[in-house]
């Protein structure tokens, strides 16, 4: 799906998105992806969200960010309530959507100037 925002271009913002790849302004990512307004972290956790280990929520909560999406691919799927610690002690907000909703909201908040990362899976099952 194509995604349309009036925006700046200073910063990282998703043009569009499937169940395989988003477009972060030109640049096409197949795998796993960190989006920031400033940044972007490709590769971030090898596999899907059946993967998901306290490792890669560690390193989700040295991103620095007041609120985070993680997009669990086409379907919404919430990570067991153990591996969220870290981000707890970091005091960042959590909230777990599919991929297009991910996409969306990060766009919305983005354009509001908010603190916030996305952190997207490419898991169609």
């Amino acid at each position: 799906m194509k995604l349309h925002l009036d925006k700046s271009d200073q910063y990282n913002t998703i043009a569009r998105y499937d169940a395989h790849h988003v477009m972060i302004g030109t640049t096409r990512h197949e795998s796993s992806v960190i989006v920031m307004p400033n940044r972007i972290e490709s590769d971030w956790h090898q596999g899907g969200f059946a993967t998901l280990d306290t490792a890669a929520f560690e390193r989700l909560a040295g991103l620095g960010c007041e609120i985070l999406i993680l997009g669990t691919g086409m379907k919404q799927r919430f990570p067991h309530p153990s591996l969220m610690k870290s981000l707890m002690a970091a005091r960042i907000g959590l909230e777990v959507m599919d991929l297009g909703s991910a996409c969306r909201t990060y766009n919305i908040l983005v354009a509001e100037h908010r603190n916030v990362a996305a952190a997207l899976l490419f898991d169609p099952a």
